[in-house]
């Protein structure tokens, strides 16, 4: 299943992430791409409201990983950009087959690590704010919360 939301504002973006966090359970993997600036941590932090962790989202890409552990299930928001050509055996595996729901940057990166069973965002600026956001999934659960974000 494939759906496309377009973001008007950042604050869309944000309300759209709040709707997906709703549906999230442990175990939930999530895979973004898109562009350097295109919204991808916007969206994580939409993500991190609706789960009702109040901690700021920040963008991972220096400490390749941050952990946010106070909201209705753990959040783990990893970005594997400086991953790439490096050993990527540091752990991550316990993370993304934890107790939270999991969100990859740049997953290209640690393709090894990624389970069979995922949703994939790939979020493009079209300008603007304006923003794609499409939602792809090959299985009945994340084609469940492709259908809900949706609507």
């Amino acid at each position: 299943m494939e759906k496309t939301i377009v973001s008007h504002a950042k604050e869309e973006t944000i309300a759209i992430g709040v709707l997906l966090a709703k549906l999230l359970r442990p175990q939930d993997v999530v895979l973004l791409t898109g562009d350097l600036g295109a919204g991808k941590t916007t969206l994580v932090a939409g993500v991190a409201k609706g789960l009702s962790i109040e901690e700021a989202v920040l963008s991972p890409t220096f400490n390749i990983m941050k952990c946010y552990f106070d909201g209705r299930i753990p959040l783990y928001h990893i970005d594997a950009y400086r991953l790439e050509g490096q050993n990527i055996e540091i752990g991550l595996d316990e993370y993304i087959e934890g107790d939270g729901a999991c969100f990859i940057e740049w997953p290209a990166y640690i393709a090894p690590l990624i389970p069979d069973e995922h949703l994939d965002i790939e979020i493009k600026n079209l300008g603007g704010e304006d923003r794609s956001i499409t939602f792809k999934s090959n299985t009945p659960r994340y084609d469940m919360i492709i259908e809900e974000v949706g609507r």
